[in-house]
């Protein structure tokens, strides 16, 4: 797999390592180790296509002026057989590198070669990642946090797959603790309202009171009449959970396929106690000396691992707590799954559990650094300028399922990684559905759909895109041939830096920057021209790499790639 980049910056190093083993054999530099140093593209590629700061880094080493250095660099640099067509020093001392036209050539080869795995590396060295993210409580309806965190998730896992990682999807169900024992009461409540009226049975204030509860209950009075009204409570409410619970579940899942989300594995919490390994733990932490007994209960001194106070693990009646089956599930991820690192999406009101969890980690033996957790904000939905309200209490969530009814599955993955997770967003259902330049997935879509066009057309066909010889290739030097084509060339390490930062929004950001830099191209420079066949090639050999490039990117955020678009038929 190609990264023009890594390539040229590889070439740019030995070239100057070269022309420092000559500076010292000629003995106008000593023989001492050179410092790292860095390769990069200038902000004004006017200066130069890369520069180099290793003058400015070895100045301590040599006991010389960071210039003085550079010149004597420069001047025994040997560029045959490179990219590079020229250097210079500029300023205090960096060296300025200027490539030739078949670098950018080679570029476009790479694309044409590498297809659909162009941008792809094995950065991660197939190091083994989990990313978990949703993760809703299965006692409702997936609302618009769940939404954001899916989008990020999910495109987070491509980042990390694409860069070379070796990873899985995964959906932890809490279908044990407090969260099912409220389910079950409010199930409970509401089927005895059925047939006692509301007035005699009176819902909690702090259960569940939203619609999906009274209709789990309609449906299971439907089924069973009155029968369980004169059963015990504990086996009425365990019927009740038995058949609601497996039905919000596949709701979920269901849910979940029409957001393009596949999970590896969807975890349940109530395993971890089936299989004895939450009371592993607290025996483990038990043994480390790191529990102590206080009003019946079983404490974690988690201040002795970062947490803000200690926790309890076992409650006075006996029953484990929800931190206790969360410390034996991130144990069941790194001791038993044996991942290298786990990636949590956790909405931004659990970061106090982050350095909880973390300390965890450690108490066990385990490393708490390679549990990562990435925090997202809340996300505002607005309507005609105004927030839409949302109270999932009274039941009034903007539940996943309805936003996907009114917003189109592409516009709902790509506007929520439009910012980075850790910014709180607006969600404007207005833009999402526009098909105009003002809907950030349409404008993508639409570069698009302008190249498939393009190559559609009865000219364009005349073209063997394969036959399309260097020499042609190198005449694209036009200023915004040159800049698009610099730009595809980043696409590996962008990649690569979005999956180190756990950042999958930059690929919005790229893919955007991509489109708006075609566009350009295309309004200045004329793709067909018969009275130049060369050249006319050459562009739409340019305009099927930026093309397979756009598809690249919107595959891994799984947002399509449409060859037609309304009023994009004909160019």
């Amino acid at each position: 797999m190609s990264n023009p980049v890594s390539e040229i910056n590889t070439q740019i190093k030995e070239i100057i390592m070269a022309a420092l083993g000559r500076a010292v054999a000629d003995e106008v530099l000593a023989a001492e180790p050179v410092p790292a140093f860095g390769i990069e593209t200038p902000a004004d590629t006017s200066h130069g296509d890369f520069a180099s700061n290793v003058a400015m880094v070895s100045a301590k080493a040599f006991h010389m002026a960071p210039r003085k250095i550079a010149e004597l660099i420069v001047e025994r640099m040997d560029l045959t057989g490179t990219y590079v067509e020229r250097c210079e020093v500029a300023g205090p001392g960096f060296i300025n590198f200027f490539v030739s036209r078949s670098y950018f050539s080679s570029v476009l080869r790479d694309i044409q070669k590498d297809g659909e795995d162009y941008g792809k590396s094995d950065y991660g060295k197939g190091e083994r990642v989990m990313v978990e993210f949703v993760s809703a409580n299965p006692t409702g309806p997936m609302h618009m946090g769940n939404a954001r965190g899916g989008a990020l998730g999910d495109c987070l896992a491509a980042v990390l797959q694409a860069a070379g990682y070796y990873v899985e999807r995964e959906f932890y169900v809490n279908d044990a603790g407090n969260q099912i024992q409220k389910f079950a009461l409010s199930l409970d409540v509401r089927y005895q309202q059925i047939f006692k009226g509301e007035d005699a049975v009176e819902l909690p204030e702090d259960s569940y009171h939203g619609a999906d509860i009274m209709d789990l209950a309609k449906e299971f009075a439907a089924i069973h009449g009155d029968s369980y009204m004169n059963k015990s409570e504990e086996e009425r409410r365990q019927a009740l959970v038995d058949y609601a619970l497996p039905k919000n579940i596949a709701k979920m899942k269901a849910d979940i396929a029409k957001y393009r989300i596949e999970y590896d594995t969807w975890f349940l919490e109530s395993t971890l106690h089936n299989s004895g390994e939450v009371m592993e733990v607290v025996n483990i932490l038990r043994d480390k000396g790191l529990t102590y007994e206080k009003d019946g209960a079983t404490w974690y001194k988690a201040t002795e691992f970062g947490g803000e106070k200690d926790e309890v693990l076992i409650r006075a009646n006996g029953n484990p707590t929800y931190f206790a089956a969360d410390i034996a599930y991130h144990r069941n991820k790194f001791s038993t799954r044996k991942f290298d690192t786990c990636i949590d999406v956790w909405g931004a009101d659990h970061h106090g559990h982050v350095a909880r969890m973390k300390g965890a980690m450690d108490a066990l033996g385990l490393d708490g650094s390679k549990l990562k957790v990435v925090l997202m904000q809340l996300v505002r939905l607005m309507e005609n300028g105004e927030p839409k309200i949302m109270s999932k209490r009274t039941g009034k969530a903007i539940q996943l399922a309805d936003l996907l009814d009114e917003v189109p599955v592409d516009a709902a993955r790509f506007f929520f990684n439009l910012r980075e997770a850790n910014t709180q967003m607006d969600f404007d259902l207005g833009l999402a559905v526009q098909q105009n330049s003002q809907n950030p997935v349409y404008y993508v879509q639409y570069a698009h759909a302008r190249i498939c066009s393009i190559l559609r057309q009865e000219e364009a066909k005349k073209y063997n895109l394969s036959e399309v010889t260097d020499a042609a290739l190198d005449r694209l030097a036009a200023p915004a041939e040159v800049e698009l084509i610099r730009y595809l060339s980043s696409l590996p390490n962008e990649i690569i830096a979005a999956a180190k930062e756990y950042e999958p929004a930059r690929m919005t950001r790229y893919v955007m920057e991509l489109a708006s830099k075609y566009h350009k191209f295309y309004h200045d420079c004329r793709v067909l021209n018969d009275s130049d066949p060369e050249l006319t090639g050459a562009r739409l050999v340019l305009c099927d790499c930026v093309r397979a490039v756009i598809a690249n990117v919107l595959n891994m955020l799984k947002v399509e790639a449409p060859e037609h678009m309304a009023s994009q038929d004909e160019e």
